[in-house]
C-alpha cells in the first residue's frame, strides 16, 4: 500500500505506508534511563517517541535494545521525517509510526526512497 493517507497515522516500512493496526502498550520517552530498558525486553512491541525532529535520543535507545538482545518488534514514533528513516532502521527499529500531516508532506514514495538503507550500512559491511 504506497499511496498517501491523510487522515490517519500510517506505519512506513520499507515497502511503503501500511495502516496503523496496532497501538504500542509501552511507549518509551526519549530520556528513559538505559537501567530500565531491561525490564522490557519480553514485550512483542516497543515505541520509541520522538518529541521533536532534532531529538535523536530514541536511536540511542533503538540501538542499546537490540543490543541487549530484545527481538520484538521496534516501532519509531513521533516527529519523524523521511530522511530519518534509513537511519531508523540501521539502529534497529522496525517501522516508523508517521504523523497523518508528515504522511501528508512526505508521501510513501519518499520513504521508500530512503529504504535502500543496507546498501550504505557501512557498520554491518566492516563487522562482515
Amino acid at each position: 500500500m504506497s499511496e498517501r493517507l491523510n487522515s490517519e497515522r500510517v506505519i512506513a516500512r520499507d515497502d511503503g505506508f501500511h495502516p496503523l493496526t496496532e497501538e504500542a502498550r509501552v511507549v518509551l520517552a526519549p530520556d528513559t534511563p538505559l537501567d530500565e530498558l531491561a525490564d522490557h525486553l519480553h514485550r512483542d512491541l516497543i515505541a520509541i517517541d520522538f518529541p521533536t525532529f532534532s531529538d535523536g535520543r530514541g536511536f540511542s535507545l533503538a540501538r542499546r535494545l537490540r543490543e541487549l538482545g530484545y527481538t520484538g518488534r521496534l516501532r519509531a514514533a513521533g516527529r519523524l521525517i523521511a530522511d530519518q528513516y534509513a537511519m531508523a532502521r540501521r539502529v534497529g527499529f522496525d517501522e516508523v509510526e508517521v504523523a497523518p500531516d508528515i504522511a501528508a508532506r512526505q508521501p510513501a514514495e519518499q520513504w521508500i526512497a530512503r529504504a535502500d538503507w543496507r546498501d550504505f550500512d557501512h557498520r554491518a559491511k566492516l563487522v562482515g
